[in-house]
């Protein structure tokens, strides 16, 4: 009995923890994490998972979260691309921004990987 009590909670936590796409915090920021969201998107060199930050209906931020494009194209992206997300109103959906050059796989995955993040944003606040 104890064992399968153990498996059975082992099984619920691990449900819950991969359930665990959109968190709230304190402050009423949503975070949304595309990691199970975007599995079939890939950049470079595979998926390339963010979190998207939006606060009333605003997007604050976007995160990289580890993924197998090198740091090269993430830093192109990172500095040249993400950043122009922010302020973006989310009610109107999310506009296209430009690609960054020479790092265009991993720019046109993350573009994709914040549209869904915003689609899920809408539909479970």
């Amino acid at each position: 009995m104890k064992k399968f009590l153990i498996a059975a909670l082992l099984s619920f936590a691990m449900t819950a923890q991969a359930d665990n796409v959109m968190t709230k915090t304190q402050d009423g920021t949503y975070i949304v994490n595309t990691t199970t969201l975007a599995q079939d998107v890939e950049g470079y060199a595979g998926a390339t998972p963010l979190e998207v930050h939006i606060k009333k209906n605003k997007i604050v931020k976007v995160v990289v979260l580890k993924n197998q494009d090198g740091p090269k194209y993430n830093a192109k992206v990172k500095k040249q691309m993400l950043p122009n997300y922010e302020g973006m109103n989310v009610k109107k959906g999310v506009g296209d921004v430009d690609a960054v050059t020479g790092a265009t796989f991993t720019s046109k995955a993350m573009q994709e990987n914040i549209r869904r993040a915003v689609d899920y944003y809408k539909k479970h606040k």
